[in-house]
């Protein structure tokens, strides 16, 4: 047989780049675990959050270098279901659930396994689904919602004499994980145009978030996660959604494809 007629071996191997950053994921997500087992809970916050970051970098940085893989998508799951469905569950449960005994176990499980239902139903519907809107509340949103709780408030409500706080955490848990898995549409942002010329003040709207971080990053961080939560039930076509333009012979422009595996 010539080796024209050869047939091709699937490539082997995986893009480095995109890897290197989801292996720096699942770091960020088994530190969080260590650090809330044994008390740390403002650290085990905040490796959910570097987390979250670094899940928003890998795909980007596929997407942007032309590496997406469907090893990086698989890869990029498993790191999800733990920086983002084991490591938060932990943490609310170490923090305050374990007060409620039973209830608080049940409640942490449900958020796990809700998120693993939303990675799930993400990977199936990953090439059909809107690429402006996710369809439930993507896991790694939920997980940092949880998390700047914790960091804005390290100390245990129970201990702190505040079990008003603890309840409310009870039913945040539960609210996170069925949104997780409900119809409710967020916005994904990955429709945003960073290289097309805007107006000079569209600088003072993030050069105000840098401001407001600096002055008290915990109450700022707490606040953007539950204003992204909120953001599911704002009417998308008064708020969110543009409709896109027609071009010159009166069709629409094709949606995009689904690309990178980021923030499911």
């Amino acid at each position: 047989m010539s080796r024209r007629e050869r047939p091709r071996r699937p490539r082997r191997g995986m893009y480095l780049l995109p890897s290197l950053l989801t292996v720096g994921n699942i770091f960020c997500g088994y530190v969080s675990i260590m650090r809330a087992m044994m008390g740390e809970y403002e650290s085990a916050a905040i490796f959910i959050l570097v987390a979250a970051l670094l899940d928003a970098l890998d795909g980007r940085v596929a997407r942007l270098t032309g590496t997406s893989s469907e090893f990086g998508l698989q890869l990029d799951s498993i790191a999800d279901i733990i920086s983002f469905g084991l490591a938060p569950a932990l943490l609310s449960f170490s923090w305050s659930l374990s007060f409620y005994g039973r209830a608080g176990w049940a409640v942490s499980f449900l958020f796990v396994i809700c998120g693993a239902m939303r990675l799930a139903r993400f990977n199936i519907q990953k090439n059909v689904h809107d690429r402006r809107h996710f369809v439930g509340l993507p896991i790694p949103a939920a997980a940092c919602i949880i998390a700047t709780i914790v960091f804005a408030h390290p100390e245990p409500p129970m201990d702190a004499g505040e079990p008003i706080l603890g309840g409310m955490l009870l039913a945040l848990v539960m609210l996170v994980s069925l949104l997780m898995v409900s119809r409710v549409r967020y916005r994904s942002f990955k429709d945003l145009d960073l290289r097309s010329r805007r107006s000079y003040k569209y600088l003072l709207i993030p050069a105000a978030v840098l401001a407001l971080l600096y002055l008290n990053p915990q109450i700022m961080l707490m606040l953007c996660g539950f204003a992204y939560l909120l953001s599911g039930f704002v009417p998308r076509k008064s708020f969110w959604r543009r409709e896109p333009r027609a071009d010159r012979r009166g069709r629409l422009p094709a949606a995009h494809g689904a690309g990178g595996d980021d923030g499911r």
